[in-house]
C-alpha cells in the first residue's frame, strides 16, 4: 500500500525531469539560431620576388596592355555648333571695323609725325636763322666800333697834328694876350713876372676853374693873375674847333 507522501513525491520528479528536457531544446535551438563565428586568420604580410631578380638576371617588362582603337565620332556628335548666317555676317562686321579702327590709328600716328617732323623742322630753321641774325648783328657792331676807332684815332692824330703845328702857338698866345689886357697889376709886381697858369674851360670859352702853378710873384702878383683869367673869360675860341680843349695849360709872361 503506497502512502500519500510517495505520491508527491513522484510528481515532483516528473515536473522536474519535464522542466529540464524544455530547458535543453529551448538552448538547443538557440545555438542553432546563432550565425557561426568565423574561424580566425593569422595576418603575415609577403612580397613575391622573382627568382631571376635574386640571382641577378634582368627581368623582362611586361608588355604595355593593348589600348582598343578609339573610333572617330560622327560629324556633329563633338564640338560647338557650327555659327548661323547673321553671325558670320556680324563677325565680318566686326573684322572690318576693327580693319578700319587699325587703318585709321596708321593715320593719324603718320600725321602726328609728319607734323612733329616739320615742327622740328621750323624750329631748327628759326634757331639758324637767330643764329645768323645774332652774328650778323655781332660783325655789324665790331665793324662799326672798328670805323668809330678809325674814326677817333683819325680825329685824335689831326689834333695833335693840329695842336704841335703853328695853330695851337697861336691860340694860346690869343689867350694869354686877353689875360694881359685883363690884368691889373699889383705895385708889389717886378718886373720879369712868369707863371704857369692851369685853366678849366667849357664849350664856349666860359673859365670854370683857374690854379696858379710856378710863379716868380709874391701872393698879391698870383692873386692877381687868377683873378685877371676869371675877367678874360669867355676866351678866345680856336680857329679849328679840333683845337678846343677843356683843360689849358698857358704860360703867362706879361713882359
Amino acid at each position: 500500500m503506497s502512502r500519500p507522501s510517495d505520491r508527491w513525491v513522484s510528481i515532483a520528479l516528473s515536473v522536474l525531469l519535464h522542466g529540464a528536457l524544455l530547458a535543453a531544446l529551448v538552448y538547443g535551438w538557440m545555438l542553432f539560431r546563432r550565425p557561426p563565428r568565423p574561424a580566425p586568420t593569422l595576418a603575415i604580410e609577403a612580397r613575391v620576388v622573382d627568382a631571376r631578380a635574386v640571382r641577378g638576371e634582368p627581368t623582362p617588362q611586361p608588355p604595355p596592355p593593348a589600348t582598343a582603337p578609339q573610333s572617330e565620332p560622327p560629324p556633329g556628335a563633338i564640338g560647338p555648333p557650327q555659327p548661323t548666317p547673321e553671325e558670320l555676317a556680324q563677325r565680318e562686321q566686326q573684322r572690318e571695323q576693327a580693319e578700319q579702327a587699325a587703318a585709321q590709328r596708321a593715320a593719324e600716328e603718320k600725321a602726328a609725325q609728319e607734323k612733329a617732323a616739320k615742327e622740328k623742322a621750323a624750329k631748327e630753321a628759326a634757331e639758324r636763322q637767330a643764329q645768323e641774325r645774332t652774328q650778323r648783328l655781332a660783325e655789324a657792331e665790331e665793324k662799326s666800333e672798328a670805323e668809330a676807332d678809325l674814326k677817333r684815332s683819325l680825329a685824335a692824330e689831326q689834333a695833335d697834328a693840329a695842336r704841335s703845328g703853328p695853330a695851337l702857338a697861336n691860340w694860346e698866345a690869343m689867350i694869354a694876350a686877353k689875360i694881359t689886357r685883363a690884368w691889373l697889376r699889383p705895385p708889389t709886381a717886378r718886373p720879369g713876372i712868369e707863371c704857369m697858369l692851369y685853366v678849366t674851360q667849357v664849350p664856349g670859352g666860359e673859365v670854370t676853374q683857374v690854379r696858379v702853378g710856378e710863379c716868380n710873384g709874391d701872393p698879391a702878383v698870383r692873386q692877381s693873375i687868377e683873378a685877371a683869367v676869371y675877367r678874360a673869360s669867355p676866351l678866345p675860341p680856336p680857329p679849328d674847333p679840333a683845337l678846343f680843349d677843356r683843360n689849358l695849360k698857358i704860360d703867362f709872361k706879361p713882359d
